[in-house]
């Protein structure tokens, strides 16, 4: 599997130079969760619930995401409230781009679903296991659930103009390669290290394109990058996994 990783990152090829316009691009201070009062701006509102204040992360983002997540687990106040202003943003994104796609009024309804992804995973914290997967990833599976009830709850209504996912027109895409299968296979934790190496932005746009399956269209949407950006990033974000994987092995 690593020799996968290793091997085929390559084969992806930009389509066009990254723009360096004004885009999503969240930076961390380098302080602790526990430190309310040394809290810096994030990316997105915050949340209702919670502090209302996004947390303050390492500007690689995982390890103290990590760190952050398992004191929220453990039930420490401080730790659950810094989490949920890191999940809001996230949930919001991706509400945003996929809901944006929907006809009718389910696209109205972006705060209320991520509103929703914040309180289902308050709720998950005590079961929440880690199994090797970035916590970003089980953030985006809780999301795409509720949009799903939403589709339905919508497609139920009397004089509902919402048509089902599978229904919507195909937006053309590049298929998964051997790279994004690698790291969507059961060597969870190897590929969760590997990530951890890569810039906040580089790691949030692979867990969109391969663990939340969004295409580079959707992927622009949240980043605030075109889809031939997403492409360019993503190959760069996957050739940088592939020396990093080349190192390691």
């Amino acid at each position: 599997m690593r020799d996968d990783v290793a091997g085929a990152a390559g084969q992806a090829d930009p389509v066009e130079a990254e723009p360096s316009g004004p885009g999503h691009d969240p930076s961390y201070a380098d302080s602790s969760y526990a430190d309310p009062d040394g809290a810096v701006a994030g990316p997105g509102r915050p949340p209702v619930l919670g502090s209302g204040r996004p947390p303050v992360l390492g500007t690689g983002g995982s390890p103290l995401v990590g760190e952050l997540v398992a004191a929220a687990v453990r039930g420490e106040g401080p730790a659950i409230d810094a989490l949920l202003a890191y999940v809001h943003p996230l949930a919001l994104r991706y509400c945003r781009a996929k809901l944006a796609r929907l006809p009718g009024g389910a696209r109205h309804h972006v705060d209320d679903v991520a509103q929703e992804v914040c309180v289902a995973v308050l709720c998950a914290l005590p079961r929440y296991k880690d199994q090797g997967r970035p916590f970003e990833a089980f953030v985006y599976g809780i999301a795409a659930h509720k949009i799903a009830d939403l589709q339905r709850a919508a497609m139920r209504g009397p004089g509902s103009t919402v048509v089902p996912q599978d229904d919507l027109p195909e937006v053309p895409d590049e298929a998964l390669g051997p790279e994004e299968q690698a790291l969507l296979s059961s060597d969870a934790a190897w590929a969760k290290e590997l990530l951890s190496n890569l810039p906040a932005r580089q790691r949030e746009l692979v867990l969109l394109r391969v663990a939340a399956g969004l295409s580079a269209e959707e992927t622009g949407e949240v980043l605030g990058m075109s889809p031939g950006a997403v492409r360019v990033a993503q190959h760069r974000a996957l050739s940088r996994l592939r020396a990093l994987a080349e190192e390691s092995s």
